[in-house]
């Protein structure tokens, strides 16, 4: 998985599933935003993979404690699931609660052992730093997992073209990368990083659960994607 772009289509109700295929080439499944998350994995037979998320709330999710581990190892043993995402600071130990570490190394060996992705994320909701330091947590957050993924806040333009110069370099030095920038100004970073490497991206079924800052409609950002994507074919 993220050979090339995949497009999720973020939600907690994988019911959901359905609405999204037309436009979605996999669903991010939001454990810690669902309700009763193993019995929708239990009875899902949907057609999309999913990528299972059980974010925690010191990375700006709901999930709390380390139980959240048991709940995505469950998980990641359905066949219906291709990919993990797990937090960056929990792998590299950098959390100040010292079990995240061998907990979330153990759940990555895991997933590796079945055959799922993991996806090592990032998200930073008060500001986007300076493209070096983009491009030192990209590679940091890639030699971690099969994808590293970054989400910054933008407060500005200059943010955005910080995240894009960034998505573009560590493409560029070998690394797969995820980026994309929350909140107004960096909107349309989700439409535009896909152009420079970026792997994966995130829009909500139904606009009125987005689960992030910025977020387009996941039609809406089908068709911007595809379209930028043809641009720059034909030009």
């Amino acid at each position: 998985m993220f050979e090339e772009f995949v497009l999720t289509a973020s939600t907690a109700d994988l019911s959901e599933e359905s609405a999204a295929r037309e436009h979605a080439d996999a669903v991010e499944f939001r454990m810690d935003l669902a309700s009763d998350p193993l019995d929708q994995l239990a009875s899902y037979d949907g057609e999309l993979p999913l990528v299972v998320t059980n974010r925690a709330s010191w990375e700006g999710g709901e999930a709390e404690g380390l139980g959240r581990y048991d709940a995505l190892s469950d998980a990641i043993g359905r066949e219906s699931v291709a990919a993990v995402d797990v937090e960056l600071a929990a792998l590299r130990g950098t959390h100040p609660e010292p079990a995240e570490a061998s907990h979330a190394t153990a759940l990555r060996d895991a997933a590796r052992e079945a055959g799922v992705a993991v996806v090592a994320s990032v998200h930073d909701f008060e500001s986007t730093p300076e493209p070096a330091a983009l491009v030192d947590l990209l590679a940091d957050a890639a030699s971690e997992g099969d994808v590293g993924k970054l989400a910054t806040t933008a407060t500005a333009p200059a943010d955005a073209l910080a995240m894009i110069e960034a998505t573009h370099e560590a493409t560029a030095a070998g690394h797969r990368v995820a980026t994309m920038c929350m909140g107004e100004p960096g909107r349309h970073t989700r439409a535009v990083t896909p152009l420079y490497g970026s792997r994966i991206g995130y829009a909500p079924v139904d606009p009125a659960n987005a689960t992030a800052p910025g977020q387009y409609p996941l039609a809406t950002l089908r068709e911007l994607i595809d379209g930028l994507r043809e641009g720059g074919a034909d030009a």
